[in-house]
């Protein structure tokens, strides 16, 4: 598996306002270009130069309604410093038009041209230091809120699928953060409410900013499984403890995924292929999954902690709800073998089949 380096991306990230939710502050940071600061310099001194050099020439070709209240002559240097003068200031008096045609030129060509490499300047002292002050702002403010947050590595479809779902379910936008390389991705996380940045999701150091150590759980779904396994290796060796679920694109990478370290690993592809084939011929039991396992459903399956009130009764006592699994420790419990675990002990972890609150109809 392959994958490219990339420079931490905390230094040369750019910026956009997204849509917000709230008025607390932006919550998308986007990197339109990966440009180096040198580069960007490099690129906007040639472009001035080249301004410089355009209002040179027509200058020097309309020298003759230019004065030069000095000496009367103009020469080659004073073009240039004529030029130089006028695209930077307003001028000083000393050389002046004094044809129409020089005029004319000086206000609607010169005066657009002074106006485009003032921007220019003002737009690199922007870019490259006061930006790089609000960014750190910006990313500080956005990491103090972040504690028991859910990341999602990647927002394509099935990304895009797990955090709407997760909304769906009752999860606040202010606990999803989402990382992606793409920036129109990262634009529609953010008319979801969602916290997103755009980065390279299989760097360390944007992983650390995401401030993984305090996540409650990592989702990875960058669509290819090499940059899957990357990330996963990454979140494991910052933080051993943080629960993480990888999607699978090829079915022979799950056992690859597990030893990873991934505490749950999906197969869309693969699960989407079975219904698929059941769906030739039990169409109502694809449309029963369907209403099982999305929020709008009229039953759902949930899994919890026994509640103190329930401790002490057996499964049968907890109807409506079905229990189909339970795990106590180490012990998995199947639905016809309940009956082998006794009464409902503290700390067991319950699947549990029942009406979906949001259900409708």
């Amino acid at each position: 598996m392959k994958t490219h380096s990339k420079p931490g991306w905390m230094a040369q990230y750019q910026s956009a306002w997204g849509n917000r939710t709230d008025s607390s502050g932006p919550r998308i940071l986007v990197m339109p270009n990966g440009w180096s600061p040198a580069r960007i310099l490099g690129t906007r001194l040639l472009l001035v130069f080249l301004l410089f050099c355009f209002v040179f020439t027509l200058l020097w070709v309309d020298r003759d309604g230019l004065r030069d209240q000095v000496d009367g002559e103009l020469s080659f240097t004073d073009v240039v410093y004529f030029t130089m003068i006028t695209v930077t200031t307003v001028g000083y008096g000393d050389i002046v038009p004094v044809s129409t045609r020089a005029r004319l030129l000086d206000g609607l060509v010169v005066t657009p041209v002074r106006f485009a490499i003032w921007f220019l300047f003002l737009g690199t002292a922007y870019q490259l230091i006061i930006r790089q002050y609000m960014e750190e702002y910006r990313m500080a403010k956005l990491q103090a809120n972040l504690d028991g947050h859910i990341i999602v590595c990647g927002f394509g479809h099935t990304g895009m699928s797990a955090s709407k779902e997760l909304l769906a379910r009752g999860t606040s936008a202010k606990q999803i953060l989402v990382i992606d390389r793409l920036e129109e991705r990262v634009r529609l996380a953010g008319t979801l409410g969602i916290a997103a940045f755009q980065a390279d999701n299989t760097q360390e150091s944007v992983l650390r900013d995401a401030v993984i150590d305090k996540a409650k759980a990592v989702i990875i779904a960058a669509g290819v499984d090499d940059a899957n396994a990357l990330i996963l290796l990454t979140a494991r060796h910052l933080n051993p403890k943080v629960r993480i679920i990888v999607s699978a694109k090829e079915e022979e990478n799950v056992k690859l995924f597990k030893q990873g370290g991934a505490d749950a690993i999906l197969s869309p592809a693969t699960f989407g292929g079975y219904i698929l084939a059941a769906a030739v011929d039990q169409g109502h039991m694809v449309q029963y999954l369907d209403d099982l396992l999305t929020t709008g459903g009229h039953v759902a399956l949930v899994e919890r902690t026994v509640r103190p009130d329930e401790i002490g009764k057996s499964p049968a006592e907890l109807h409506p709800d079905l229990l189909l699994r339970l795990y106590r420790k180490t012990t998995m419990y199947s639905y016809l073998k309940l009956n082998e675990a006794g009464p409902l002990q503290q700390d067991d972890i319950m699947v549990l089949f029942t009406s979906s609150p949001t259900g409708t109809g």
